[in-house]
C-alpha cells in the first residue's frame, strides 16, 4: 500500500483552465463526455499548437535552408528557432539536437549510423525488460546478425528495474539478470528507457549509467525518454547519457516529429544516416561531403510545420512547468492507486507496477479479472473513457507479468481527480457486464 501524503507537492495546476485550451476535450464519445485516458499513446494538442501548425501553412510555408525569397527566410527561421527552443528544454547545446520523424526513427538512426559502425563479433548488447520495441527490436536484430550476446536487465516483482543483485539465468536463450551481474568490459550498448510506457516505472538513470561507468566504460548509454521528457523536468547534462531521444506528439506536439539528441563527439564520427538533400555540404562526381551538425542527419525537405508545431509545444509546457505536471501526475496517481488496490483486494483486477507514486509516472496499468484487456475497452469506450489495451509495443514485458494483455489508463496535465473516479466506475461496469 502507498503511504499517506507521499511527497509534498507544492506546484498545483488549474486543471479547469488548462482543459479549456484543448478543443478535442469538449468532445463526446457515445453521448457521453471524453475521458481522455491514453496520453502515453498520443497526447492531445492546446489550440496554440493547432494555431502554430496552421500558421506556418497559411503564412509562411516554404522549403528551408537554400531559398533566398522571404517565405524561405521566415520558414528556416521559424524551424531553427523551434530546435533552440527544445535544446533549452532539455539543457542541451542545438548541434546536439536532431529532428527525426518519431522515436523509433531516432533509435534506428543510432542503430544503423552508430552501430553498424562500432558494434562487432564478440561485443554485448545489454537492454531492460521494460523497454519499448523501438530500443528493443533493432539491437536484438543487430547483435543476431553482427554475432553478438544480446543480455536483458530483469525486473523486481513490484516492476523496478534491478540493478544490484547476484541473480542471473537464461531464458530463451537470453541471458537475463541484473545490471550488475549484466555489465562487463565486453558490453559496447546499454538501452534503457527513462520512464517505463506499460508499468510507469521510473527507472533511476544516474545510477544506472554511474554502475555502466564503472562496469563497462566503453559502453554508450541510449535513453529512450518519450515518457519521461512530456510529463517531468529532464535534463541531459544531469542525467549523462550519449544519446537520448523523444516523440513530439507524445508531449503535445503533432505526429511525424521527433529528437534525437547525442553528444557531439559520437555524432561528429558517424556516418549519415540518410543520403539525399540539405545533409550534403558539396557533392562531386568522385565523392560528398556532408553538411555540419545537426543537418547531417536530417535529409531532404524537413517536416517543417511539425517543427514549428513542437516548438508551439515546448513553449505551452514550459508555461506550465514541467514540475508543476510531475506533480499534478503524482498527486493523481496517489489519488488513483489506492481506489485500484481496492478494486485488486475485492478480485476485480489485478494491478502492475509500482505502488508508490514517487517510483511511477502517469501510467496506470491493470487487467480486469477473467475479461480480455480488449473487451474491457470496448465497454470503458461506451462510457467515453479512452484506455489503451493490448502489448503497449513491449511484448517481452507483458509476457513476463504473465498475461497476452493489460489496460493502461495514462494521465497528463489535463486529467481530473474526477476522470479517476469515473474510471473506477468503468471498471465495476465491465466487471457487471461479464460477471454479473
Amino acid at each position: 500500500m502507498m503511504k499517506k501524503n507521499e511527497g509534498r507537492l507544492k506546484h498545483e495546476l488549474d486543471t479547469e483552465k488548462i482543459r479549456k485550451d484543448f478543443p478535442i476535450l469538449a468532445r463526446k464519445i457515445n453521448g457521453k463526455p471524453l475521458i481522455y485516458l491514453d496520453s502515453a499513446a498520443t497526447s492531445q494538442k492546446p489550440q496554440c499548437v493547432l494555431d502554430a501548425i496552421m500558421d506556418y501553412y497559411s503564412r509562411h510555408n516554404a522549403n528551408v535552408h537554400r531559398g533566398v525569397h522571404t517565405l524561405s527566410g521566415e520558414a528556416t527561421t521559424m524551424v531553427e528557432e523551434a530546435r533552440d527552443k527544445v535544446a533549452n528544454f532539455i539543457g542541451a547545446k542545438r548541434e546536439e539536437v536532431v529532428f527525426v520523424h518519431n522515436a523509433s526513427e531516432a533509435a534506428n538512426l543510432i542503430l544503423y549510423s552508430w552501430g553498424e559502425k562500432n558494434l562487432h563479433r564478440g561485443d554485448e548488447v545489454v537492454v531492460s525488460l521494460l523497454e519499448h520495441h523501438s530500443n528493443f527490436v533493432g539491437w536484438q536484430q543487430l547483435a543476431a546478425k553482427k554475432k553478438m550476446k544480446f543480455k536483458v536487465i530483469d525486473i523486481s516483482p513490484e516492476g523496478l528495474l534491478q540493478i544490484e543483485g547476484s541473480s542471473e539465468h537464461n531464458e530463451r536463450g537470453v541471458v537475463l539478470g541484473s545490471l550488475a551481474t549484466l555489465l562487463n568490459p565486453h558490453v559496447k550498448v546499454v538501452a534503457v528507457t527513462h520512464v517505463s510506457n506499460v508499468l510507469g516505472t521510473i527507472v533511476p538513470l544516474q545510477e544506472v549509467i554511474a554502475m555502466v561507468r564503472r562496469k563497462a566504460p566503453e559502453a554508450i548509454v541510449v535513453v529512450d525518454a518519450a515518457q519521461s521528457v512530456p510529463h517531468m523536468p529532464v535534463s541531459v547534462k544531469d542525467i549523462g547519457a550519449d544519446f537520448l531521444f523523444f516523440s513530439g506528439h507524445k508531449m503535445l506536439g503533432p505526429t511525424g516529429i521527433g529528437v534525437l539528441w547525442g553528444r557531439e563527439r559520437f555524432f561528429a564520427s558517424m556516418p549519415p544516416f540518410l543520403y539525399g538533400g540539405d545533409m550534403i555540404s558539396e557533392v562531386y562526381l568522385d565523392h560528398s561531403v556532408w553538411n555540419r551538425l545537426p543537418w547531417k542527419f536530417e535529409a531532404g525537405t524537413p517536416n517543417m510545420a511539425g517543427m514549428v508545431g513542437m516548438g508551439a509545444a515546448v513553449d505551452y509546457l514550459s508555461t506550465v512547468g514541467m514540475q508543476a505536471i510531475r506533480d499534478h501526475e503524482k498527486r493523481l496517481v496517489s489519488y488513483a492507486l489506492p481506489k485500484l488496490e481496492f478494486l485488486e483486494h475485492e478480485g476485480l483486477i489485478k494491478f502492475y507496477g509500482p505502488r508508490s507514486a514517487e517510483k511511477r509516472g502517469g501510467v496506470l496499468t491493470f487487467s480486469v479479472v477473467g475479461v480480455h484487456a480488449h473487451d474491457a475497452a470496448q465497454v470503458l469506450d461506451s462510457q467515453g473513457i479512452a484506455v489503451r489495451s493490448g502489448h503497449h509495443c513491449a511484448m517481452p514485458l507483458t509476457q513476463r507479468l504473465g498475461t497476452s494483455a493489460t489496460l493502461r489508463a495514462s494521465l497528463y496535465l489535463y486529467t481530473t481527480k474526477e476522470e479517476i473516479d469515473l474510471l473506477i466506475e468503468g471498471i465495476r461496469q465491465v466487471n457487471n457486464v461479464f460477471r454479473p
